[in-house]
C-alpha cells in the first residue's frame, strides 16, 4: 500500500506547530507557568469551543469521570513541563518528554491488562540510556528539571492510557475541550497567586500559544486518521530537531556530541519499539 503523502505532510506541520509552541514558552519564561498554560488552554477554547457548536457535541461527554482524570493529569503534565523549559535547553527538555510513550506502555501493562514484549522491554533500555547519558555527562543540566520533565512524561503518558478507556465513547473535540476547559480555570486560578504582568511585545506571543498548540494539535490528529501509526508516529520525533535548531538560533544554547549521543539514543528506542508493535499488530492481522 502507497503511504499518503498528505499524511506526512500534515505531520510535519503539527509537528513543526508544535515546535513553534515551544519557542514561544521559552521566549515568555519570564512569565509564571501558570500564565502560560492559562494562554495556552484559553487560546485554543477560542478554537475548539466555536467546533463544537457547529458539530453539535455535548460538551459534558458520556464518559465524564475519565474525561474530567485526562484534563487533570493533561494540566499537571502540561505545567509541570512548563516549569522544566524554564529551567533547561529545549531540545533536552523536548527529547525528555518523548518518554512519555514508554510511561504508557507501563500504565498499559498495569491498568488496560496488555503486555510489553521482551524486546520492548530492551529498546525502553536503550532510550533510559540516553537519558542517563545526557544527564550523567553534564553536571550543569538541572536536576529538577530532568525530574520535571521526566514526570510530566509519566503523566502524559497516563493521559494516552486513559484515552483509550475512552476510546469512541467521546468525540476527539470534547476530549481536547474537557482538557482545554479545566486547564483555562486551574491556569487562572494560580495565574493570580503568581502574576507577572506581561509587556506590550508578550501579548502576541500569549495569543500565539492557543494557536500553535491548536496546529499542532489539529494537524497531528489528521496525519494519524489518514495514515498508519508505524508511518507518521516516527515522524513525530522530527519535532526534536526542529526545536534544537530553535534554541540554538534564538537563545544561544548549544550541545555537546555527548548530549546528541543521547537524544539519538532516545529517539532510536522509541522508534524501534514503534515499527516493532507495528510488525505484531500486521502479523495479528
Amino acid at each position: 500500500m502507497a503511504i499518503k503523502w498528505k499524511a506526512v505532510r500534515y505531520m510535519v506541520i503539527g509537528m513543526l506547530g508544535f515546535a513553534c509552541l515551544n519557542f514561544v514558552v521559552k521566549y515568555l519564561d519570564h512569565l509564571s507557568a501558570f500564565q502560560l498554560v492559562f494562554f495556552r488552554a484559553a487560546g485554543t477554547l477560542f478554537i475548539t469551543l466555536p467546533i463544537m457548536y457547529t458539530k453539535n457535541l455535548n460538551p459534558i461527554g458520556n464518559k465524564k469521570w475519565l474525561l474530567l482524570s485526562r484534563a487533570l493529569v493533561g494540566f499537571t503534565s502540561l505545567l509541570l513541563y512548563f516549569i522544566a523549559l524554564k529551567l533547561m535547553p529545549l531540545g533536552t527538555c523536548v527529547t525528555l518528554r518523548y518518554l512519555a510513550p514508554i510511561f504508557a506502555a507501563i500504565f498499559a501493562l498495569w491498568l488496560l491488562g496488555e503486555t510489553v514484549k521482551i524486546p520492548q522491554w530492551f529498546f525502553f533500555l536503550i532510550s533510559f540510556s540516553g537519558v542517563i547519558i545526557i544527564k550523567g555527562f553534564d553536571p550543569d543540566l538541572s536536576t529538577l528539571g530532568v525530574i520535571l520533565v521526566m514526570i510530566s512524561g509519566a503523566l502524559s503518558g497516563l493521559v494516552m492510557v486513559i484515552i483509550r478507556k475512552i476510546g469512541y465513547n467521546d468525540h476527539p473535540i470534547v476530549i481536547v475541550n474537557y482538557f482545554m476547559v479545566v486547564s483555562t480555570i486551574l491556569g487562572l486560578f494560580g495565574s493570580i497567586l503568581y502574576w507577572t504582568t506581561p509587556n506590550a511585545l508578550d501579548w502576541p506571543f500569549l495569543i500565539m500559544l492557543g494557536v500553535f498548540g491548536f496546529i499542532g494539535q489539529f494537524f497531528m490528529t489528521k496525519a494519524v486518521q489518514m495514515e498508519t501509526t508505524d508511518v507518521v508516529a516516527p515522524i513525530k520525533y522530527i519535532e526534536i530537531p526542529f526545536t534544537v535548531l530553535i534554541g540554538i538560533t534564538f537563545f544561544g544554547e548549544s550541545y555537546g556530541w555527548i548530549s546528541v549521543f543521547g537524544f539519538a539514543l532516545i529517539i532510536a528506542g522509541l522508534i524501534a519499539n514503534i515499527f516493532y508493535k507495528s510488525r505484531i499488530l500486521s502479523k495479528k492481522v
